[in-house]
């Protein structure tokens, strides 16, 4: 891992291979490792000749914790991915983020879409405009005192998460406590760059992909079949329409490279 200063908050980041540039953006209370090694996406994207480029989002992973909530919205977070791309010299990328770092991806492409030519949205579909409930529950649930006196069941199942990826149960529920700006469904049409969206169609996170792709005039997407929102991420469909979208959608990409 690399660090770089990000308007003051240290920024870790993994960068391999020589080919276009892909920038991988994780979920919440995971990391790079977990969302994107762990699950063969690194080694998938490696093989198919992208230049991978994976952060591990503010609080998270080996970057700088913080306990403010108001240093954890998305768009502030886009802008470290925004930050990461001037850093290594990319003109533009194509983006791939999952539940959280699909809306952060998002952010991104609105704030930023002269750096964007292509992004992937997973495991957040329709709950990008809609929101997704439960986050006072889950913020609870992350400073309780041990898992034991968790008894919400989607906040105990990010507990759990949370603990296996030896977070920073702290930093998690001020990302978690943060503003959460809704996404206008205007803005999404506004997106002029080719976009994939895709969950698992029994992922209650993410919400149906169907209501959300009618929004993009440039969108698609893919329903998993059986998948939830934690098995989702490494699924061989899903890996498979990204590789078909990444390719098919190449000469939008423009220049890329360092």
């Amino acid at each position: 891992m690399q660090k770089f200063n990000s308007a003051g908050v240290e920024i870790a980041f993994k960068d391999r291979g020589t080919g276009e540039p892909i920038l991988l953006i994780h979920g919440f209370a995971s990391n790079h490792a977990v969302n994107w090694v762990a699950t063969g996406w690194e080694k998938t994207l490696l093989e198919a000749g992208y230049r991978v480029v994976q952060i591990d989002n503010r609080g998270h992973g080996h970057s700088q914790k913080l306990y403010a909530p108001a240093d954890y919205s998305s768009p502030i977070m886009a802008d470290d991915a925004k930050r990461l791309l001037d850093h290594l010299g990319i003109t533009r990328a194509a983006v791939m983020g999952y539940s959280m770092g699909a809306r952060i991806s998002a952010f991104l492409t609105l704030h930023h879409p002269e750096r964007v030519s292509r992004v992937i949205f997973a495991g957040l579909a329709e709950g990008m405009v809609t929101g997704v409930p439960g986050a006072e529950a889950i913020a609870d649930g992350l400073e309780a005192p041990s898992l034991a006196d968790v008894t919400d069941p989607g906040a105990r199942s990010f507990r759990i998460f949370a603990q296996n990826t030896k977070s920073d149960l702290r930093a998690l529920a001020a990302c978690m406590r943060s503003s959460r700006v809704k996404i206008k469904p205007e803005a999404l049409a506004s997106i002029k760059v080719p976009v994939l969206v895709v969950a698992g169609d029994a992922d209650d996170v993410a919400g149906p992909v169907a209501p959300l792709v009618a929004l993009m005039p440039t969108a698609r997407g893919v329903s998993l079949p059986g998948r939830n929102h934690m098995n989702a991420v490494g699924d061989r469909g899903y890996k498979q329409a990204v590789l078909e979208f990444l390719s098919e959608t190449k000469g939008t990409a423009g220049p890329g490279g360092a």
